[in-house]
């Protein structure tokens, strides 16, 4: 379709290859996925709103091949802004900062079907106000694992005067976002979701694993290391590229122990947050600070747990141990 537009906050934006399909087991074609996001607008910038966000680019739709976008390609469009962000390689680049319906739809039109936004806001690149629970299952583990996880996540963040979000990850795990005052670094927020990820693995140890190496993991993998600087993950009502476009969905603490992923799709979820409304909408009303768990971390690293090993292109941290699999460090 040539010279399709949409209406969004006034403006019209212009949409390319609206028909194209985007997920073709189900039909669904980029204007019907814009149109998807149109509908749950108010949550999925709940998800996003003035964070730098790193276009995730699915030029021919979900099966195809993507790739990622940091500078993002604003042009003379005068309704968006960007915002710089360092890497951990000392690097800089002008993100993409979602502030409205109509960045959001701008984005999703240039083949965005996830949003990916980092856990800060624009004018604070360097602080995050977002803690990251992130859930994921090693191949083979059933779903009810992950749902008793992330109750035992709940159990210990309110014990640590933390009030935690939890959403389907719209693939095979679940997400948990608890909001922070911005007053720690990455390193240190990291820290505190290290500690996190280790009480609960001392809590419920046949179901979970704080190990960053797989060879050693089991289970359902707790990933600290979402909250190193330039790590993202799907926001909320995101669209996931699997085959029945899975949606990134706020649930109730209530519907943790039965959800199942699988009923929450583009063509499910719009209804659902209209009858419902949105289980993430208070996020925003209240900041919790990082001090309990950072005790916590203390006290691991007094019991002599240090730090754990980061993702590979980051910079060998101060107090990390060897960044080798545990098995060729035994060889060597």
């Amino acid at each position: 379709m040539s010279g399709e537009t949409v209406e969004v906050d006034g403006r019209d934006l212009a949409i390319s290859n609206g028909d194209k399909l985007f997920f073709a087991e189900r039909g669904i074609t980029k204007r019907q996925l814009i149109d998807y996001y149109l509908a749950v607008g108010a949550g999925a910038l709940t998800g996003c709103f003035d964070r730098p966000s790193v276009l995730k680019r699915y030029p021919n739709g979900a099966a195809g091949p993507y790739f990622f976008q940091k500078r993002a390609p604003v042009g003379d469009a005068g309704f968006l802004r960007t915002t710089t962000v360092q890497f951990p390689s000392g690097r800089s680049a002008d993100l993409l900062v979602i502030d409205s319906l109509a960045a959001l739809i701008w984005s999703v039109n240039l083949g965005c079907i996830d949003i990916n936004p980092w856990p800060v806001r624009s004018g604070d690149t360097d602080h995050p106000d977002e803690l990251r629970v992130d859930l994921d299952p090693q191949p083979d583990i059933p779903f009810s694992d992950i749902r008793r996880v992330a109750l035992v996540v709940r159990e210990v963040l309110e014990e640590m005067d933390l009030k935690g979000y939890p959403k389907t990850s719209g693939s095979r795990g679940i997400h948990i976002n608890v909001r922070i005052v911005p007053e720690h670094g990455f390193t240190k927020v990291r820290r505190a979701a290290l500690a996190l990820a280790r009480e609960v693995e001392r809590r419920a140890p046949a179901l979970a694993t704080s190990k960053w190496w797989k060879e050693e993991r089991h289970g359902v993998f707790i990933d600290y290391n979402q909250n190193a600087r330039d790590r993202t993950v799907a926001s909320a009502y995101s669209v996931r590229p699997v085959p029945d476009a899975r949606v990134s969905c706020p649930l109730e603490w209530d519907e943790v122990a039965d959800v199942e992923p699988a009923d929450l799709t583009v063509e499910t979820v719009p209804r659902r947050l209209s009858q419902k409304g949105d289980p993430g909408a208070g996020i925003d009303a209240v900041a919790y600070r990082l001090d309990t768990l950072l005790e916590l971390a203390d006290r691991d690293e007094r019991e002599g747990l240090g730090d754990a090993p980061w993702p590979p292109h980051f910079p060998k941290g101060d107090d990390e141990p060897r960044r080798v699999a545990p098995s060729r460090a035994r060889k060597s």
